[in-house]
């Protein structure tokens, strides 16, 4: 670029002393430079020291060498020149929208009249759609209507640049969508210089100019850089046919697939898994046994005319009616759609977590109406005991179902999901100690320990940066392949949906949520993302299910038939 960037991040490295005394070295010598009123997406690893970077850009925290340049001058301190949106809305709960935003104009605008500092302050709550709710406490908003006054806030402060830090990964997969439209809107007509820290591929190539890849932890830098020549307006779901996004998206990926192998643990098990049978905690009756039935294949798992129904102050909500599903024994169902249309209703049903209203589900000629290791199940938040280590997580499952193996068994089926998982010199590690995404793979190698009848997973890996992601659905789809294991996933995310299930279920919106369509996934087994990317088919479906979402994007149509 000939002219002088607005911003220039010279060499910049920083490390941290742990309670032990050990030093990790997060940055290591980060050169960007950033245009004024572009638009770059720094896409990394979770915890490669993104938040660390914007931090310091933000003027929070002194880097430990290199320097941080605005217009030519380097920074100091915090300012109301960079305005920052953090992925948890820090917003006053005593305080209306109106007074939470009103609070930053109070004290960087404190040369303008109070008739402009309140014109100011609407302007801005009005960009960001939220208009209507100027006298609503933080209490009375949803998680994506807060993280919008958190936009407000930061653009009312008039800043030259505007720093997003993953401000959108907390949220569900259409309000983050909506969010990504006004942040586009944002970038059009306020023409701001831009800087998003994200972990999503598909939101970078969206909104970006530029997106700049970290490299993962420890000591990152920016490793590569890739320039989106993709016209604006970028419409969600015309970019799925463009060949330019399908291009990048995969060269992108193919990097970021690249990076993650090389630091990536080896998953392969030197031990082998013992030929012991779990115990049957919910046997069947009596009269089964004694007529000794053949196993059941198809019509394994059938739910029938389900419904459930929550008592409110208003009288009976009715959140899932007529759900009708026949599943085969080994078959990987993903249950998909928006948030709050009763995916994970279906799921805790399922489990015997929550009681059925209407209609029933039977598993393996069972109905089930209890909780038990025969269904395990792998929730979006791991539930582990923190004061335990990976084995010690693992093996309280495990010497509940096999109470009848060898102690030596029992512990080869511990180590050996622990090591398939990808945490073979993690297994004496403190749950307390773990990251997310380690602790989300105890959890998995817990649920398959148990060898259970039914897996049911909801939302696994909804709280992980998507990098962390690919790599727990790689994990996943590895070990199911091993099991076989009859299988029903909660999902937002699309690709996951079809990267992992036999059928792609589609919940319409609730109340009333039912099943709208069912697609088949045809496509080869074992699958990987890499070639997944490359079959055309792959895009076809995604559109499928990307046309469904839109379509129900504003409240529930008609019920499908």
């Amino acid at each position: 670029m000939t002219m002088q960037p607005i911003l220039s991040v010279k060499g910049v490295s920083k490390s941290y002393t742990g309670k032990s005394g050990g030093v990790t070295e997060v940055l290591a010598g980060v050169n960007l430079d950033v245009a004024e009123g572009e638009f770059v997406a720094i896409l990394g690893f979770s915890g490669a020291g993104k938040t660390t970077l914007i931090s310091a850009v933000a003027g929070l925290l002194e880097p430990d060498a290199g320097e941080i340049l605005l217009r030519g001058k380097p920074i100091d301190g915090p300012d109301k020149d960079r305005g920052l949106v953090f992925q948890s809305y820090s917003l006053f709960p005593w305080l209306t929208v109106e007074a939470n935003v009103a609070l930053a104009v109070d004290a960087v605008h404190k040369d303008r009249s109070k008739a402009e500092r309140t014109a100011l302050v609407r302007q801005k709550i009005e960009l960001v759609g939220l208009g209507h709710a100027m006298e609503r406490k933080p209490a009375q908003l949803s998680g994506g209507m807060r993280q919008r006054v958190a936009v407000a806030r930061a653009l009312a402060m008039e800043p030259e640049i505007l720093l997003l830090d993953e401000p959108l990964s907390a949220l569900d997969a259409l309000t983050r969508a909506k969010l990504q439209d006004e942040i586009e809107r944002i970038r059009k007509e306020e023409k701001r210089t831009i800087i998003l820290v994200t972990n999503d591929v598909d939101e970078a190539l969206l909104l970006a100019d530029r997106v700049a890849v970290l490299t993962p932890a420890p000591a990152a830098r920016i490793g590569q850089t890739f320039q989106i020549a993709i016209p604006r307006p970028r419409e969600r779901e015309a970019m799925n046919d463009d060949v330019e996004f399908q291009r990048l998206r995969k060269e992108i990926v193919g990097y970021l697939g690249g990076l993650n192998a090389a630091v990536s643990s080896d998953v392969q098990s030197s031990i082998a898994l013992p030929n012991v049978t779990p115990l049957d905690l919910a046997p069947p009756p009596q009269a089964y046994r004694d007529a000794a039935r053949s196993a059941v294949e198809s019509r394994y798992l059938e739910f029938y005319k389900l419904r459930k129904v929550y008592p409110t102050p208003k009288g009976e909500l009715t959140v899932v009616d007529d759900f009708n599903l026949l599943m085969d024994r080994g078959e990987f169902v993903s249950l998909i759609g928006h948030s709050g249309c009763g995916k994970s209703t279906v799921l805790t049903m399922a489990a015997g977590l929550n009681a059925i209203s209407g209609g029933g589900i039977v598993l393996d000629n069972r109905e089930i109406d209890v909780a038990g290791p025969d269904k395990a199940v792998v929730f979006q938040a791991p539930s582990l005991m923190p004061w335990l280590t990976a084995r010690q997580n693992v093996a309280l499952g495990v010497e509940r179902v096999y109470p009848h193996a060898a102690r030596a068994e029992r512990r080869d089926i511990v180590d050996y999901y622990l090591d398939r998982v990808g945490l073979g010199d993690a297994k004496e590690k403190l749950a307390a100690e773990m990251s997310n995404g380690m602790r989300q793979r105890v959890g998995i190698a817990r649920a398959f320990a148990l060898s259970p009848r039914l897996l049911l997973l909801d939302e696994p890996f909804g709280m992980l940066d998507s990098l962390t992601r690919w790599d727990l659905q790689d994990v996943l789809v590895e070990v199911w392949n091993r099991t076989k294991v009859t299988a029903v996933m909660v999902t937002h995310d699309v690709d996951e949906a079809i990267l992992l299930a036999d059928r792609v279920v589609m919940m319409t919106n609730g109340p009333n949520a039912m099943i709208g369509k069912v697609l088949k996934v045809d496509l080869p087994r074992p699958r990987d993302r890499k070639t997944l990317l490359e079959d055309p088919k792959f895009y076809q479906y995604r559109q499928e299910v990307l046309h469904f979402l839109a379509e129900y994007d504003h409240g529930p149509a008609a019920k499908a038939a």
